[in-house]
């Protein structure tokens, strides 16, 4: 897919740049020639195979990996040096965690960092726990134990904990892996509702993107060691997603109007399906708010 240039870009109109960004371990290249930017307000997936450099991405817009090239601008400021407003859920959050310490002694921890408990926590900060617990639909969860909640319960105690300092950009690794469905769906409409309500940017590696197609407006794509953003219209394209993946994979739309990127040819027989051409997902695009949209059955009757 070829994709113009972009174009000049002011930091109060883009929450990252980057220009010409290049990362390199050893002697071996993780990816070059990283040219775009990713607009203030939008939800992003970071998108590739295995080993393509997803979370290593996330790390340099963290300042936490250095660039052999190029640079990276996060929030008007280069990579790094803007993290106090960033927000981080790191994949690996559940096992990092001390699983004794409560929801709401973690979500403090986003205010107070490892000096929980030794320097008191005000009233003002245990308000600030208890609004982004609330917010991230965690509140009654409070004096859970970390090691009483399931997996997606954490995983919004995760959220909450980086939503507490008011980030201008949160950023998640892998949020949905290992969640169930009704998880996976919980996590998706904290996230929504932080970017509709709040205007947060929101940056996700994902490996799978039907669960967040809903809410997202582009897509960072890793392909042959290159990073390239574009919108969700040009990367729900079919070819694309099967050169990503290494398998063929069709955009495909079920008969209520969801879309869902899937692979083939192990369709059931008696499916209906309606396969789209990328000019047809693009109008479609178009006539329904330039985002795709995918109708959850606990809103079917508010239609």
């Amino acid at each position: 897919m070829h994709t113009s240039p972009p174009r000049p870009a002011k930091p109060q109109d883009n929450a990252i740049i980057f220009d010409d960004a290049r990362v390199t371990r050893g002697d071996r290249v993780i990816w070059r020639n990283g040219s775009f930017s990713i607009p203030t307000g939008s939800v992003t997936a970071i998108v590739g195979t295995n080993g393509a450099g997803k979370t290593t991405m996330m790390n340099v817009e963290l300042g936490l990996i250095p660039l052999s090239a190029g640079s990276v601008t996060v929030l008007g400021s280069p990579a790094g040096s803007a993290n106090a407003r960033i927000g981080y859920v790191p994949q690996s959050y559940t096992s990092e965690v001390d699983a004794n310490i409560t929801s709401e002694q973690s979500v403090l921890l986003g205010l107070t960092g490892m000096r929980f408990g030794i320097h008191p926590v005000t009233r003002a900060q245990r308000d600030k726990a208890r609004r982004a617990m609330e917010f991230a639909g965690i509140a009654d969860r409070a004096r859970y134990r970390l090691s009483q909640l399931s997996g997606g319960q954490r995983q919004r105690v995760a959220i909450a904990q980086a939503l507490v300092s008011d980030p201008k950009l949160l950023m998640l690794d892998e949020p949905l892996a290992n969640l169930d469905l009704a998880s996976q769906r919980a996590t998706v409409h904290v996230l929504a509702r932080l970017n509709r309500e709040l205007g947060t940017t929101i940056q996700v590696v994902a490996h799978d993107l039907n669960m967040l197609l809903p809410i997202l407006t582009g897509a960072v794509y890793l392909l042959d060691g290159h990073p390239h953003y574009a919108a969700m219209d040009e990367v729900l394209d079919a070819d694309l997603l099967t050169h990503l993946y290494g398998t063929q994979v069709q955009v495909v739309t079920t008969p209520q109007g969801d879309i869902f990127v899937t692979p083939s040819p192990d369709e059931p027989q008696d499916a209906t399906q309606d396969v789209h051409d990328p000019t047809e997902v693009a109008q479609f695009h178009h006539h329904h708010g330039d985002r795709p949209r995918r109708v959850d059955h606990d809103e079917e009757g508010r239609q």
